[in-house]
């Protein structure tokens, strides 16, 4: 196993492992057997999808797969074990190998989720959340690490021209299976759960955030060990979480969730600020915009997937909390301008006097200021709270950048 190294500063010198896990939405990888359940433009050899376009579809996702490097990585929108196995040959053949594979085998549905893994998979099996219904099965896939049981579930919940009912299916399924899991295991939630970090404020009631209870809490709030779970995207800044680009619509549909026991420094534990996006310049079109797998009435040959990978390492290291303060004081937005209070402070009251794009302008009696990054929620001239937590000038003007907000008047 790689990235294996010594820690000569604990009392005795301990060998610890540190390994990293990816979730990547690949964009339909089909064969080129008809198996009469592909989309129409996968049938092979319409839509010039040829073995030489299948060759160069294989050859783009190798190329991020390699650069990615992860020990273990959970994929979406694999078709069937066959392509599977030509996605393990073509990551071999441009130099990096996953010797080990997994994949759902639900009947009579276009596309699976699978997984691919450096390390030796001890087990895998198939949640089935309905069999009939057009739900796709979850992955379970069972690893020993340094003798400890680590169980990975690979998702891709229903997308969003579905109504929520189905991906809370999907969640009370993954959550039944969790909480009946052995003692002592610990596992990861990762894949395309269709699901914002905070799709509770849009949606309402949720599978990602009311059922498998990954509310916008901090993560000092992991200290306790209940049926609770960290969504990574808030490691980042509220702007910089999106997998997918979809129209301007940008979403971190593509998560990784984890439990208080990746917390609890015993075990495998979560190495913090470790969770990131992988953007590469290639990713994307000149225009900006993300350089999806082009199709214009045919394939062209070109491309990589609409979504991003996501990952994480973790590591038989413990897991430190950061000292937070525990009560955080009031301030005015005049204070974070002037620079006279201590992050995170907290705003009581205050009114979005306008927006634009990702940012809004805020103001209180003091002073006004810009937020950026807050999603479609958050609407003018209402009134909310906010816990701020970071700040910073862009072209002179004063913004806040990391921040949550809660809605006090309806």
């Amino acid at each position: 196993m790689k990235n294996i190294f010594f820690l000569f500063y604990l009392p005795l010198n301990l060998l610890a492992i540190e390994f990293k896990i990816a979730s990547y939405n690949v964009e339909n990888l089909f064969d080129m057997h008809h198996n009469k359940t592909e989309y129409p433009q996968y049938i092979p050899y319409k839509h010039n999808w040829t073995d030489k376009i299948l060759s160069q579809k294989l050859k783009n996702i190798s190329e991020v797969i390699c650069e990615l490097d992860a020990d273990i990585i959970g994929l979406q929108e694999i078709e069937n074990q066959n392509v599977l196995a030509l996605l393990q040959k073509s990551l071999k053949k441009y130099g990096c190998n996953y010797k080990y594979r997994a994949i759902t085998s639900k009947k009579r549905t276009a596309i699976q989720v699978a997984l691919l893994s450096k390390i030796p998979i001890k087990s895998h099996q198939d949640i089935v959340v309905k069999k009939v219904g057009g739900i796709r099965n979850i992955l379970e896939v069972k690893f020993m690490i340094e003798k400890r049981p680590l169980y990975i579930f690979v998702n891709h919940w229903n997308s969003k021209r579905s109504p929520e009912s189905k991906r809370i299916l999907s969640a009370l399924a993954l959550k039944k299976r969790v909480l009946n899991l052995p003692k002592r295991s610990e596992y990861i939630l990762l894949g395309d759960f269709n699901s914002n970090y905070n799709e509770y404020k849009v949606v309402g009631k949720t599978g990602i955030n009311s059922v498998l209870n990954s509310m916008s809490f901090r993560e000092s709030s992991m200290r306790k060990n209940n049926f609770r779970h960290y969504n990574l995207w808030l490691e980042l800044l509220p702007y910089q979480r999106w997998s997918h680009n979809f129209y301007g619509n940008r979403q971190g549909l593509d998560a990784i969730l984890l439990p208080a026991t990746l917390f609890d420094t015993n075990d495998i534990d979560y190495k913090d600020n470790s969770f990131g996006v992988f953007k590469r310049d290639y990713l994307f079109t000149k225009k900006g915009y993300v350089n999806r797998w082009q199709y214009k009435k045919k394939h062209i040959g070109k491309g990589y997937s609409d979504h991003f990978p996501v990952f994480a390492i973790f590591s038989t290291v413990p897991y430190q909390f950061k000292k937070e303060n525990q009560k955080i004081e009031n301030c005015s937005i005049l204070n974070l301008i002037q620079k006279e209070t201590t992050l995170p402070c907290h705003l009581k009251r205050v009114k979005v006097v306008s927006t634009r794009k990702r940012a809004v302008k805020i103001e209180d009696k003091s002073a006004n200021i810009v937020v950026y990054g807050v999603g479609k929620h958050i609407k003018k001239d209402k009134i909310y709270s906010m816990d701020v937590y970071q700040t910073k000038i862009y072209k002179g003007e004063h913004e806040i950048i990391d921040f949550s907000m809660s809605l006090l008047e309806k």
